[in-house]
């Protein structure tokens, strides 16, 4: 069993099997989350087939774990469930709209997290893709996605086959605010990110890419307003071509 604080981001994964008894009891206990009304607005494709890994591999910009993972998950915002439920029932639901999109994907990354913490436990490692929502569209073409169902998360699934340093973190008291929300002063900025800005392997980041500051490597490089801007154009297409922007 991992401990919260040692957690690491496998991407690296054993020629090992996750069994499907296994899986399943994880998807299955997951499914105790917290969830908006009881209405569980997710939904979970499991991708373990090579041709199914290459299809979703360039959405994740063709990251080696896609493909070489036994198992990856896509987390979906689904309100095609619940809607098509409404309808059988004699119900008229009103779930085309942006609001319905921020609830189910809240209830999908909440699902998420519970998943990622019950498979630690068991040993598994695992790697969360933030690259799910850079480039939706391709993902709700490789899994044929219907109508208000939005990718949100992808996890890629297997037994650790490295053991990588953790990474760093803000102290509590960088991002807790007492009563209310507390802006930060230059004192407090510097005072924050006087640990991260000093670490070797940053301070190496900055030098390699000839930048002055560690900031810079966000901003100019990792990412840039350009692609968020492109991205985020990508983004909201996608949510109108899945019925979420009506």
């Amino acid at each position: 069993m991992k401990n919260i604080n040692t957690r690491r981001s496998i991407r690296k994964y054993a020629e090992k099997e996750v069994s499907n008894q296994l899986l399943n009891q994880l998807l299955s206990e997951a499914a105790r989350t917290q969830t908006m009304g009881n209405m569980q607005l997710y939904s979970v494709v499991v991708t373990r087939s090579e041709e199914g890994k290459k299809k979703l591999a360039p959405a994740h910009f063709n990251q080696p774990m896609v493909t070489e993972a036994p198992v990856v998950l896509t987390v979906c915002a689904d309100f095609n469930r619940a809607t098509t439920w409404c309808e059988q029932r004699k119900a008229q639901p009103g779930y085309n709209n942006f609001l319905s999109f921020i609830n189910a994907a809240t209830d999908a990354l909440l699902y998420t997290q519970t998943f990622c913490n019950l498979a630690e436990e068991e040993g598994l490692g695992l790697c969360f893709l933030g690259t799910t929502v850079y480039m939706p569209q391709m993902i709700i073409n490789a899994l044929q996605l219907p109508r208000l169902v939005m990718p949100v998360a992808t996890i890629t699934l297997g037994w650790p086959a490295e053991e990588p340093a953790l990474s760093d973190r803000l102290e509590r008291e960088a991002f807790v605010h007492q009563e209310r929300y507390h802006d930060y002063t230059a004192a407090d900025i510097d005072r924050y990110y006087a640990a991260k800005e000093a670490l070797e392997e940053n301070k190496e980041f900055v030098k390699i890419n000839n930048k002055e500051t560690l900031a810079q490597i966000f901003t100019d490089i990792r990412y840039t307003k350009k692609d968020n801007e492109a991205m985020s154009e990508g983004l909201l297409k996608a949510l109108q071509h899945q019925g979420f922007l009506e």
